[in-house]
């Protein structure tokens, strides 16, 4: 093989600070789109993203380069320092400290996707992924 392949896939999940609602409909897609840049800075392609006030999913191919620890942190630091340094100065916003992280088969991408991008049908349905909820 002349270079390095991979296909790594996985499923982030992490949620505020004692499950408070700081997720607001007036910031989610700043918050979204702050993941996002941050995400393809590091050399991911995020393939879907989305939640509810309390928590983010987010699913993403990347680099065999960057560790998961790494990757969650840098995307939760810049979307937490964006919003409470630009967005919202002097508001409280802050990501709790722990994470889910799941791989994912190149097989269940579109049911993941699928599931994260409809998190607020999922959360006020009770149709539910338990194991991918509990961040």
């Amino acid at each position: 093989m002349p270079k390095n392949f991979t296909q790594l896939y996985l499923h982030c999940v992490w949620a505020t600070w004692d499950r408070l609602p700081l997720v607001t409909t007036d910031i989610q897609d700043i918050v979204y789109a702050a993941i996002v840049k941050q995400c393809s800075d590091l050399g991911c392609t995020v393939i879907a993203v989305g939640g509810v006030a309390d928590h983010v999913h987010l699913l993403i191919n990347f680099p065999a380069t960057l560790t998961v620890s790494e990757l969650i942190g840098k995307a939760k630091g810049s979307s937490s320092h964006l919003i409470t340094h630009e967005i919202k100065p002097g508001n409280f916003f802050k990501w709790q400290g722990a994470y889910g992280a799941f791989t994912v088969s190149y097989h269940n991408i579109d049911q993941i996707a699928n599931y994260i991008r409809n998190q607020a049908k999922h959360h006020s349905q009770k149709s539910l992924i338990l194991d991918w909820e509990m961040q």
